[in-house]
């Protein structure tokens, strides 16, 4: 085989996995990227669902304030009523202990 054969091969080998190399690095490139895009995807869909979580416990939370709140508030009259029951009775009792008719 001549020189100038063997360097013909030398460079087309040279070249030809040059051209491999390119195209197998182009490829996990894309796949690389591609999973990034994915994890993007993950990570916002991520935080939707946290910020949802977030408004809902909110939400929950001021619910139970507000029953809280509506609890106090039905305490309240209730131990109100009782008072005015107690000062009913004791002028129901007051008044017919004063009255000669009774």
């Amino acid at each position: 085989m001549s020189t100038i054969a063997i360097v013909l091969i030398a460079i087309g080998a040279v070249v030809l996995i040059a051209v491999l190399a390119a195209i197998l690095t182009g490829a996990r490139n894309r796949r690389l990227e591609d999973r990034r895009q994915i994890a993007r995807e993950h990570r916002h869909e991520a935080e939707s669902r946290r910020l949802d979580a977030e408004m809902q416990g909110a939400a929950a939370d001021e619910q139970a304030a507000h029953a809280r709140r509506k609890a106090a508030q039905a305490e309240a009259r209730s131990r109100a009523a009782a008072q005015e029951r107690d000062k009913a009775r004791a002028h129901a009792q007051h008044a017919t202990e004063i009255d000669p008719d009774a």
